[in-house]
């Protein structure tokens, strides 16, 4: 039977390069100090390393760059796995991820259902911070990152430019979640989501009536 430790890297190789993962990943291929081991070893290898306290990568690497960072996301979906929590990306970082803004933040933050606390990886920081039900109730959802990013830029700042580009990047499933998440979002939100969700399904049904009169 394989060991632990080649248990272990086996699965790490499956996930492919670029995974971020904790000793919790590997909870059912052996005891927590066998599985620590394994990684332990690995990670002397030089085949993982250590990117938080807690969580590991397989890191990807470039013909001319080298051995590059973890994806801030994917380092935080591996810290919601970890410690069994929902994160949702919030603020700047909300907003960069949506396009709506240029600015990479250095500290990216994420309302979170557990508790706040910073987690330093590389020259980057995340922010989780505690936050009411209210605000986690659309985690997962496109709806979320666009009630968060919109709350960022502010009212004054939600342009023709932040509209078309909201335009592009939702999708027709995505404005449906919108129009059933609107009570989760602030009242000015919820008006310009509503609006944005309206024109589409107007426009579908201008697309369904011209096809109807075509077949006839």
């Amino acid at each position: 039977m394989q060991s632990v430790c080649n248990k272990v890297i086996s699965r790490i190789y499956g996930t492919g390069r670029g995974a971020v993962f904790s000793p919790y990943d590997f909870r059912d291929l052996g005891s927590r100090t066998a599985v620590a081991t394994a990684l332990k070893r690995h990670k002397r290898a030089g085949t993982i390393r250590q990117v938080a306290r807690g969580l590991y990568d397989y890191p990807r690497q470039d013909p001319q760059l080298g051995i590059l960072s973890p994806s801030s996301d994917t380092v935080a979906k591996a810290l919601a796995g970890r410690d069994a929590v929902r994160l949702q990306a919030s603020g700047a970082w909300a907003a960069n991820f949506l396009g709506l803004s240029d600015q990479v933040p250095m500290k990216l933050v994420y309302l979170t259902s557990g508790r706040s606390r910073a987690v330093l990886f590389g020259k980057q920081q995340i922010i989780l911070r505690h936050t009411t039900m209210k605000n986690m109730a659309t985690v997962g959802r496109t709806s979320g990152l666009v009630i968060q990013a919109l709350r960022h830029l502010g009212r004054r700042h939600v342009d023709d430019q932040v509209l078309a580009t909201l335009r592009r990047r939702l999708s027709a499933a995505d404005r449906k979640t919108i129009l059933k998440d609107l009570r989760y979002a602030p009242a000015w939100v919820a008006d310009i989501l509503r609006k944005l969700a309206m024109e589409a399904l107007a426009h579908q049904d201008r697309r369904a009536s011209a096809s109807l009169r075509r077949c006839l």
